[in-house]
């Protein structure tokens, strides 16, 4: 009980993997959660580095699956959170199914909100704590054939931005916005992007190169860090190209059928 603790979400794979992986070498005791079985076999990993670590199978969209998760720490203050679950979406709107956009919607808008509310509460209370929350800079982009997904990461980055502002009184709390591109992981399998320029090519970002982006910029009290410095070019162009303009360049990127 005197190490530090932490929970990191959308850990059995990708920057949350990479994210827990830095937090368990850093001496915190762990809790991981994602919405699969394989949260189980990463925690083993994460467990070589000597602290305690806890796994959870949840459904981070519901707020039954973010209740769960906080009754999983047992009663022990959340010193870091590492708000990492997330999920994608390709293909043209008017073809998805109902039910595959909705999830994207709670999981990363209402399942992502909910949690930073019951975290933040205490530790702004106590006036101490840190909190990641990987936002992405698609929340910059119109999304033409992933609409919804950047449509809720806009709401991130934005959420994310404001808060900040609302708890600025409280010093000791950090909350930082980790913003990459794309990553290679498995989530444009997962968000049918396998056929897409995009999620064809090989040069996306390493998850671990990112994971230390966000990890270092939230112990050094930053409030935002776009990882990787094409990105950083992309988001700063973002703001001052029209958004119709942006919508066809994202669309010669994630248009299904595009992939070389």
């Amino acid at each position: 009980m005197a190490n530090k603790f932490a929970i990191i979400t959308g850990a059995s794979t990708g920057i949350g993997f990479e994210l827990a992986t830095l937090a368990a070498k850093d001496g915190y005791d762990i809790l991981v959660a994602a919405d699969e079985a394989l949260i189980e076999s990463a925690a083993q990993d994460f467990r070589q580095f000597g602290t305690s670590v806890d796994s959870l199978e949840a459904d981070l969209s519901t707020f039954e699956g973010v209740d769960g998760l906080l009754a999983a720490a047992k009663g022990r203050q959340i010193d870091l959170l590492c708000a990492n679950a997330g999920r994608g979406l390709g293909e043209a709107f008017l073809d998805q199914d109902i039910a595959e956009w909705r999830k994207v919607i709670d999981t990363n808008v209402v399942g992502t909100s909910y949690l930073l509310q019951k975290v933040l509460r205490d530790m702004v209370a106590r006036n101490d704590g840190k909190v990641l929350v990987t936002g992405s800079i698609a929340g910059y982009i119109p999304g033409a054939f992933q609409a919804v997904y950047n449509g809720t990461k806009s709401y991130v980055d934005s959420f994310v931005a404001a808060i900040q502002n609302e708890i600025k009184e409280s010093d000791g709390v950090t909350l930082t916005n980790l913003m990459p591109g794309p990553v290679e992981t498995e989530f444009f399998d997962r968000a049918h992007m396998l056929d897409t320029s995009v999620g064809a090519d090989p040069k996306k970002s390493d998850p671990a190169d990112v994971a230390k982006d966000g990890w270092d910029a939230l112990m050094a009290g930053k409030a935002a860090i776009v990882s990787g410095w094409k990105n950083k070019i992309q988001s700063a162009v973002a703001n001052i190209t029209p958004n119709a303009v942006l919508a066809e360049q994202h669309r010669k990127m994630a248009e299904p059928g595009t992939a070389e």
